[in-house]
């Protein structure tokens, strides 16, 4: 005897609302992302809006660090920040370019497939709100409108420079300020330097295994998770006294 359609009927329309959802659902549960999702950067779910506030946990190979995220500050850069986590972009990423009191720089996916997709895909500048105090954190570029996935943290006060050059912090660290201090800064600019130095090639073209080969003591990011904000937020870092920096994380 067939099964009553009535309980068939249901189970499908169960199959059919989880298909649907696909990669989405997978997504608010905190699953990883299909790495070939992650090759397709105009997929309407790595293109969501952020939230007004979120905070990020990165899981480092020294400890915790946790940003908060101010989406006023920055919306775009926010926003690009908040995909990128949440589809886990920075899973794996290497901390490549660390000066000590400066900044850490991170952002170049280790599969070189990866890296590559989203290496021209530039989002419009943010105007820039708060200054890049230590413990902020922003997006690096080159030229206007040139930003993609490289993030640093100010590891000083760097807004004598920063600030004129355009750099807008979207965030500031909340907790693990000491993590950030304690990433190895052993190879400074050697391991891929700043967009315009012109070295960050072998980390396109090979990726993790260049990095592992060359620079194998770099900290890494294990794994980045967006989580909701904080009941109380910082305040807007203040702008530091004047002073002279070197290049920017650019």
């Amino acid at each position: 005897m067939s099964p009553a359609p009535g309980p068939l009927l249901a189970l499908a329309g169960a199959l059919l609302l989880v298909a649907s959802a696909g990669v989405p659902s997978r997504l608010e549960a905190g699953s990883p992302v299909p790495r070939s999702l992650l090759l397709h950067p105009d997929a309407p779910v790595l293109n969501r809006p952020a939230p007004e506030r979120f905070d990020v946990r990165l899981e480092t190979s020294k400890g915790v660090i946790v940003i908060a995220v101010h989406r006023d500050w920055a919306p775009r850069g926010a926003e690009r920040f908040y995909n990128l986590v949440r589809t886990g972009y920075y899973d794996g990423n290497r901390f490549f370019r660390v000066v000590g009191g400066r900044w850490a720089q991170f952002g170049i996916n280790g599969d070189p497939r990866v890296a590559n997709a989203w290496r021209t895909r530039t989002f419009p500048d943010d105007p820039r709100r708060v200054a890049n105090a230590r413990g902020t954190v922003a997006f690096a570029f080159a030229v206007p409108n040139g930003r993609t996935t490289q993030v640093f943290i100010n590891l000083g006060d760097n807004a004598a420079t920063l600030d004129a050059e355009g750099f807008a912090p979207f965030g500031a660290v909340v907790a693990g300020m000491d993590v950030a201090d304690a990433l190895d800064a052993e190879y400074g600019e050697a391991a891929g330097g700043g967009i315009r130095a012109g070295r960050q090639g072998p980390l396109f073209e090979r990726g993790e295994r260049y990095l592992e080969r060359h620079f194998p003591r770099l900290d890494v990011i294990r794994r980045a998770t967006v989580r909701a904000a904080a009941a109380t937020a910082p305040p807007s870092p203040a702008r530091p006294s004047p002073g002279r920096s070197p290049q920017p994380p650019r």
